[in-house]
């Protein structure tokens, strides 16, 4: 049974948390390096006006303008992460804020450089492209330019949307606030016990796997109910999100707001909408491995909260260092250098915040910017789920030290698109390894049992989301209001979809899942990704597994790229295509043998 306390963070020891002194020493210097920072930015306006005098002066504007990027991204990723492990520490919170705003105001400073960019002309550019050695790196970025030249606004109009940037976080900051720091949680119970379980971020997807139905039915009312309890504020802050997503689409001009999200990275919308017609077909998948869970379990009706039931007495108890063990294990055939570099980061670089703590963020991520480690924040539980979002977010990590190692800072960002490939073919390398070496068949259902809850949370929950977020972008272009009732509504009836009548719906609870997800539905079509990502990430996994010609270094050579690439096009090179629906149809594949095998492994002695 998992331990479900949730610790101070004073309580936390810190070879557990990450190496934040790495960046800077202690407060001091951080306050140093922002002062440095801002005179940095207040230097930019010298180059307004000059950048047509010559190939020269365009890479002396690019070189300082990297420079303040480079600069302003360890000031920013070292408040965040102070934040993020406390969001009720004020004095975090302040710095996190003060550096986000003088973010916006770097973007705002340099909003002139497009617009005089695209008035020099595209020949030209080109032309000093390849006369001048210090522009060389900038070909692809020319070409995406003159690709959205369209929607790029005036030098003014440029300044003015730079400076809305800071104002328009505070929708999602508000959402954060209250999910991270302000939710009061109902006490969980045991079954026949009178002690109060804490329900906390931290420590709720251990409770919602928890063997005992009581535990789990009451800690996911009280999630649920104390969302709902905010369902107004909340809805305020997505209907607030959604307006300024429709408000900067129609300001760069594009024809809605899922094009504003997917035309910059040249991603054709049939690719977002044969996501969602792929898995709207093979719905079935889904209701098959509900009715086995459903029977498995003995149950009469399934309820949300047994989404997470144990299907065996026996899980394994996965430590930390047994987690990190697993994953290189798993991620050796990616070669030594691959493995050398995540274990050192895990075990002596210390890029891992691991365990949970009140007050820290709720789910998992990757951050950093050249110049840090690849960080990781997460609440390690040790079980197998702590395990997989482990490698979850190590392959964000990996995929960011390669890019960091390989290209320069302004193809150092690799996209949303991409990133989820890399972070769910570490899952599934692991998962894959797990089933090949451990053939006890208890130790299998776990495995497959993860699997499950990783394909159901990418695989159902963001496809979900992605339609939900198609309706509500869609719903204000057309004028219509955003209330905390619709939203309920209109998620609860696609989740009736998704469970097709073999999960019993709880209408208010099940809907209010929006507001579970604070940072996701603020990202502009993020969320489809997720699936997109998976589908990739298992095509991948086939061709390294299955022995396909110089797939492992197609792979690496993904990882290198970073964003110096469309998106597509480093899929493309690395062995998969997701302008076509195909991958998708091959990940239903994948989901439909693992419920296949877990039906067989349910049927036999164990």
């Amino acid at each position: 049974m998992p331990e479900i306390t949730v610790p101070s963070r004073s309580a936390i020891a810190p070879e557990h948390t990450w190496n934040t002194p790495s960046i800077f020493a202690d407060t001091a210097a951080w306050e140093a390096a922002f002062a440095r920072a801002a005179e940095h930015v207040s230097r930019l306006g010298r180059f307004r006006g000059q950048l047509a005098g010559g190939p020269a002066s365009l890479a002396d504007w690019l070189e300082e303008i990297q420079g303040v990027h480079r600069a302003l991204g360890q000031v920013v990723v070292y408040a965040s992460m102070c934040r993020a492990v406390d969001t009720t520490d004020q004095e975090a919170a302040a710095r996190f804020d003060r550096a986000r705003g003088l973010q916006a105001h770097a973007l705002a400073a340099a909003a002139f450089a497009e617009p005089e960019l695209i008035a020099i002309g595209f020949d030209t550019l080109r032309r000093w492209v390849r006369d001048e050695p210090r522009l060389a790196i900038y070909e692809h970025y020319v070409d995406r330019l003159e690709r959205r030249q369209a929607h790029v606004r005036s030098p003014e109009v440029e300044e003015l949307l730079g400076h809305l940037t800071d104002p328009f976080r505070t929708a999602a900051a508000t959402h954060g606030i209250l999910t991270d720091a302000d939710l009061v949680f109902a006490q969980a119970r045991a079954t026949g016990q009178p002690e109060p379980i804490e329900v906390a971020q931290g420590n709720l997807g251990a409770l919602l796997s928890h063997p005992d139905r009581e535990v789990r039915r009451t800690s996911w009312e009280s999630y649920a109910d104390a969302h709902l309890a905010h369902r107004h504020a909340m809805a305020n802050c997505i209907a607030a999100g959604v307006k300024q997503n429709v408000f900067l689409a129609r300001a760069r001009r594009y024809g809605s707001s899922l094009e504003a999200a997917l035309e910059p990275n040249h991603i054709p919308l049939v690719v977002f909408h044969n996501l969602i017609n792929t898995y709207r077909r093979h719905l079935s998948t889904w209701h098959r491995y509900w009715r086995i869970r459903r029977r498995a379990l003995g149950y009469d009706r399934l309820h949300v909260y047994d989404r997470g039931a144990p299907l065996t007495r026996n899980r394994p108890r996965v430590p930390f260092a047994q987690a990190v063990d697993w994953i290189v294990r798993g991620m050796q055939p990616l070669g030594d250098e691959y493995v050398t570099v995540m274990r050192r980061g895990l075990l002596e670089e210390r890029w891992v915040d691991i365990y949970p703590n009140k007050g820290k963020a709720s789910g998992a991520f990757s951050t950093g910017t050249p110049g840090t480690y690849p960080f990781i924040l997460m609440s390690y539980y040790d079980d197998i789920f702590g395990m997989s979002t482990l490698a979850h977010e190590l392959g964000h990590s990996m995929h960011s030290y390669y890019s960091w190692q390989t290209q320069p800072l302004i193809y150092a960002r690799y996209g949303l698109f991409l990133a989820e490939v890399a972070s769910n073919f570490n899952q599934a390398m692991v998962r894959a390894h797990l089933l090949a070496s451990q053939p006890d068949p208890d130790f299998q259902i776990a495995v497959i049992e993860e699997a499950m809850s990783n394909f159901h949370r990418y695989f159902l929950i963001m496809p979900t989301l992605a339609r939900f977020e198609l309706e509500i972008h869609e719903r204000l272009e057309r004028g219509q209001a955003l209330t905390a009732r619709d939203l309920i509504a209109l998620m609860t009836d696609l989740f009736r979809e998704a469970y097709g009548g073999e999960v019993e719906v709880d209408a208010d609870r099940i809907g209010v899942t929006w507001a579970e997800f604070p940072t996701h539905l603020y990202s502009n079509f993020y969320v489809y990704q997720y699936a997109t990502g998976i589908a990739g990430a298992n095509a991948l996994v086939d061709r390294i597994l299955g022995g396909t010609a110089r797939a492992t270094d197609h792979y690496l050579a993904f990882l290198k790229a970073g964003g110096s690439a469309y998106p597509l096009d480093s899929l493309k090179r690395a062995g998969v295509d997701l302008s076509s629906p195909e991958p998708v149809e091959r990940a239903f594949e994948v989901l439909s043998r693992l419920v296949d095998r877990l039906d067989r492994l349910l049927a036999g002695p164990h």
